[in-house]
């Protein structure tokens, strides 16, 4: 249903793009003015008319015909560092213009008679070719007519900027004649087949359960046209369940792909490229069940947002937005990204970008055992519930700072920083975490790819005090400045409960009188929850947390903020 057919052929590619655009209203054909000589007689229009009709219809190849001296002086102001292609007519609009394509860019200017002082003042325009992502041609058809229909011309398709966002945008040029149309498709195919960066095969996930289930409407409505208009070709597995995207990517031959892209939330994000990440491992013999240091994936990875926060998409295209997305995969757009691993006794569990550990894992594990519930009114209510059972979860703490790091060898204990106590919650993050309701991130002071990781840790303190911590995200205000919240900016961290510590179990002793608010919590089960990327993650012991500096490829570039509406949690 998704595919479109890609041709390596011009000419094929010609005869196969003839049926992509059409349209019902005619359209004027082009303008018979006569450019650069003065008026005759009426007698003289008829064959006037003729010979400018055979002009059209015969464009001029730049490397195959001479310009007299007017055209040169044109070519001139058109190009001042690019060889010229291709010249010829069409209409932009209502007017005829003269257009010329280089390999860089498609100029025209509009055809105007002389003036008495023989002047002229030309409007030019053009547009870049690095910014143009498709070619099709044109016609008109009748009401039920599927195939064949009269020529109008051809249509470029720009990918224009409009603050964070990225858009489509056609520009026609009208021209009924076939042979020149045929030229000036197959050089502006040629063309565009040259941007190496971009892709021409896809593996595509949907998850239709994702957030309110629009995920597959949103990649067949917002997504796949714009990959069928790049002549792109997308394999499309719709998951059913989870792991099925995991699965597919550890078995099947990704060999002919030039990119993965996954339309769904964190949690689909998160399988997918650790699904990536762990294939690249294999293909690589590396042990996972050792301290190994991980490969490259081969692959990058297209993030189409269909969620409910999306941070991992906020961070790398600074909106939530399907059409923005898709336009960085098709452009070719490449980020790189720094990824955690996460491993228990020495066995690799997963690749991810974030972690939550106590308040953060404890909200998730309780909202996944209420999925019967509407996601808004889900996580709303397991905030609430965890807000007011908020209890401390007692660890040992330790990490290792930047500034200690050499290679991604582990220094010996002693380099280590460790810290005991009771924690309301731990995050450990590699990117910023973007969202609407932390526009700032919930990493401010990290990057995608500056090689660290943000330790922000909330210390034992009132409810009340941790709330304004909470809702600061959502403000320009520093969710820092209290004296409960520390951050380190950290390569390796690792978090041992206080069930595997090996230090005392007596908290009286070392804490003084007993409360029972602030009794740590262990889980009965014999396990600890982590949010990991928006994906519930049961741990039994002690987990440690290293960086690996770019270690995969997103479609997408570098932003600061997110540029979305501030959204607040109503619960807090």
């Amino acid at each position: 249903m998704f595919e479109s057919p890609l041709k390596s052929n011009a000419r094929n590619a010609w005869s196969e793009s003839q049926e992509e655009l059409s349209e019902t209203e005619p359209v004027s054909p082009v303008s018979k003015g006569n450019r650069g000589k003065k008026k005759k007689n009426k007698r003289q229009q008829p064959q006037q008319q003729k010979n400018e009709k055979r002009s059209v219809s015969a464009p001029q190849l730049c490397g195959e015909e001479s310009f007299d001296r007017e055209d040169e002086q044109s070519e001139k102001r058109y190009t001042d560092y690019d060889e010229p292609i291709v010249r010829g007519i069409f209409q932009i609009g209502k007017k005829s213009h003269d257009v010329l394509l280089t390999s860089m860019r498609v100029t025209w200017s509009p055809i105007q008679p002389e003036t008495p002082t023989g002047e002229l003042t030309v409007r030019t325009e053009y547009v870049e070719l690095k910014d143009v992502f498709g070619v099709k041609v044109k016609r008109r058809r009748s009401a039920g007519q599927e195939t064949g229909g009269t020529l109008l011309g051809i249509t470029l398709f720009q990918c224009k900027k409009k603050g964070p966002k990225l858009k489509d945008h056609a520009i026609h040029f009208n021209n009924m004649s076939v042979d020149h149309c045929e030229i000036w498709f197959k050089k502006l195919k040629e063309i565009l087949g040259g941007f190496q960066n971009r892709p021409k095969s896809l593996k595509v996930f949907v998850n239709p359960a994702s957030h309110k289930k629009e995920a597959y409407q949103i990649y067949r409505d917002d997504v796949a046209p714009l990959f069928q208009l790049a002549d792109i070709k997308a394999d499309v597995t719709i998951t059913e369940r989870k792991g099925h995207a995991l699965s597919v990517l550890k078995e099947s031959n990704l060999d002919g792909y030039d990119g993965v892209v996954v339309v769904g939330g964190d949690g689909s994000v998160a399988e997918v490229a650790h699904g990536l990440l762990l294939r690249a491992q294999m293909d690589a013999g590396r042990d996972t069940d050792s301290m190994f240091t991980p490969v490259r994936a081969t692959l990058p990875l297209g993030l189409i947002p269909a969620g409910s926060t999306d941070v991992v998409a906020c961070s790398v295209h600074g909106i939530r937005h399907p059409v923005t997305a898709a336009m960085h995969i098709i452009m070719g757009h490449h980020q790189e990204v720094d990824v955690c691993s996460f491993s228990s006794l020495g066995r690799l569990l997963r690749f991810g970008f974030s972690a939550m550990f106590g308040f953060g894992g404890r909200t998730l594990a309780l909202a996944e055992r209420h999925r019967w519930m509407p996601p808004g009114q889900r996580r709303e209510f397991a905030v609430i519930k965890t807000l007011a059972n908020l209890k401390p979860e007692d660890c040992e703490l330790s990490y290792l700072p930047v500034k200690k790091v050499q290679t991604e060898t582990l220094d010996p204990e002693e380099s280590w920083t460790t810290t005991r106590g009771l924690f309301l919650n731990v995050s450990i993050m590699a990117i910023p975490c973007l969202c609407s309701m932390a526009p700032r991130g919930l990493a401010p002071n990290t990057r995608l790819n500056n090689g660290s990781m943000a330790l922000i840790t909330a210390g034992n303190t009132s409810r009340a005090e941790f709330i304004k911590h909470l809702k600061r995200y959502n403000s320009v205000n520093n969710q820092f400045s209290f004296s409960f919240v520390e951050t380190q900016t950290v390569w390796a961290v690792r978090l041992r409960p206080r069930s595997q510590s090996s230090w005392s179990d007596d908290i009286a002793e070392d804490n003084g009188e007993y409360d029972s608010k602030n009794a740590p919590i262990i889980s009965s089960e014999g396990a600890y929850p982590w949010n990991v990327d928006g994906d519930l993650l049961e741990v039994p012991s002690e987990l440690l947390i290293r960086l690996h500096p770019q270690l995969l490829t997103l479609f997408g570039v570098y932003i600061e903020e997110a540029e979305e509406a501030h959204i607040k949690c109503s619960c807090i």
